[in-house]
């Protein structure tokens, strides 16, 4: 009796689809369109004095970050540069994103512009803004009367 080969034409053509990806995907210099939109992952918080920002942006020089505050709204900008020396390299995989980027956040309450300070530390940018006095509220006791 003859033997039956099992026929997978599904097999055949992930294989195919394989080989085409990783030898465009071997070239130096991919194409634009496969370029990622960049920005930093950020978290905002808020104590009774003031509000917090802490921003993910490693790799860039913090004097080129521009932080602004207008209408009560925190806007950060700046540019991770890309730094290639791939001399003869055929890349396999390319995670990283580079580009310019801006974070604009509205702010959960009033804040003193004059007042605002930024830090930034192991590829964090830390923006303390406090409060306006106004913003901060006031407590009111209540009195019982007998």
């Amino acid at each position: 009796m003859a033997e039956l080969v099992p026929w997978r034409p599904l097999r055949d053509l992930k294989r195919e689809m394989d080989r085409l990806w990783n030898e465009f995907f071997g070239r130096e210099n991919l194409p634009e369109v496969f370029e990622t939109e960049w920005v930093p992952a950020l978290d905002v918080s808020e104590t009774k004095d003031a509000v917090i920002v802490r921003a993910d942006v490693p790799g860039i020089d913090p004097e080129e970050l521009e932080i602004t505050i207008s209408e009560n709204t925190l806007t950060i900008r700046g540019e991770k540069k890309q730094e290639r020396e791939e001399k003869g390299e055929n890349f396999y995989r390319i995670e990283r994103s580079y580009g310019s980027f801006v974070r604009t956040i509205p702010l959960p309450a009033e804040v003193d512009p004059d007042k605002v300070e930024a830090t930034y530390k192991n590829g964090v940018l830390k923006i303390i803004l406090p409060k306006k006095a106004e913003a901060k509220g006031k407590q009111i006791p209540v009195k019982v009367e007998k």
